[in-house]
């Protein structure tokens, strides 16, 4: 009788031990699974949100940015003034 007690608490823990690594697997996998969906979803997200915000927060910037601007823009003047105009290449 106690070797029949054995046997059934070996079959049943390894049937416990199956299903725990079945369901593990299983967690894991799904687990995976969603955080590959919740990460597209949340960059889905954060780039609509960004579409939103980065008009708003450029034109909040824009006293800041003015001076740099500004300079960049006289320094493409000057440059573009400053170069020879090349004429049109003649056949001979």
């Amino acid at each position: 009788m106690f070797g029949f007690g054995a046997v059934v608490v070996a079959v049943v823990g390894a049937c416990w031990l199956s299903g725990a690594l079945i369901g593990g697997l299983f967690r894991l996998t799904f687990g995976l699974a969603g955080a590959l969906v919740g990460a597209t979803f949340t960059a889905l997200a954060a780039g609509l949100v960004a579409l939103l915000v980065m008009p708003v927060l450029l034109l909040a910037l824009m006293p800041l940015l003015a001076p740099a601007l500004i300079v960049a823009g006289l320094v493409w003047l000057i440059a573009r003034a400053a170069r020879q105009s090349h004429s049109a290449p003649t056949a001979h």
